[in-house]
């Protein structure tokens, strides 16, 4: 009886996924000529409208905390996309059958789910030159995402994502 407090709290360490971030950036570019920025008028996030103003919301908070402007006349553009899509289940657990004798043979086997799906949320952060018109800078990140969350939930996790993504601007330069 003593094991199944640690069960189950190997089971939320397993359950909850972390916020998980990839970037990539041009090669030889020099970030500290980028000071202010703007967001594309004619972005399309993805974002339910309410959401869209919770990311951008943060978003402007994280990037004056890197001492990046909103501007009119922007040293870059950002562009915001993002998709919600579902993994797929490949966590089953397989059962057979099976026996045989004097050369006949014959087997039955199933697969059974273990585990649903779970719905992923991808956001997309692309930083463009407004000069170049080229894209200098981009951040992928996935997590989860659950549907019938509060708005406090929604800002709470939003920041997390804003926080992992921006942490990786600008790049370390090794």
């Amino acid at each position: 009886m003593k094991i199944i407090p640690y069960l189950l709290l190997v089971l939320l360490f397993t359950s909850c996924q972390a916020v998980r971030v990839q970037t990539d950036y041009q090669k030889g570019t020099d970030f500290s000529n980028y000071a202010t920025y703007n967001y594309y008028s004619d972005m399309e996030t993805g974002l339910g409208d309410l959401e869209e103003r919770r990311f951008l919301k943060v978003l402007d908070a994280a990037l004056r905390g890197k001492g990046l402007l909103l501007s009119e006349e922007p040293d870059f553009f950002i562009n915001i996309q993002s998709e919600i899509y579902q993994t797929p289940n490949d966590n089953t657990v397989g059962l057979g059958v099976g026996g045989g004798g004097r050369n006949v043979a014959g087997g039955l086997s199933v697969g059974i789910p273990i585990a649903s799906s779970k719905v992923q949320r991808e956001i997309i952060l692309d930083f463009i030159d407004s000069q170049k018109e080229q894209l200098f800078w981009q951040a992928v990140s996935s997590s989860s995402f659950h549907e019938n969350t509060s708005p406090t939930e929604r800002e709470a996790k939003l920041q997390e994502i804003v926080e992992k993504v921006l942490s990786k601007y600008p790049p370390k330069t090794k």
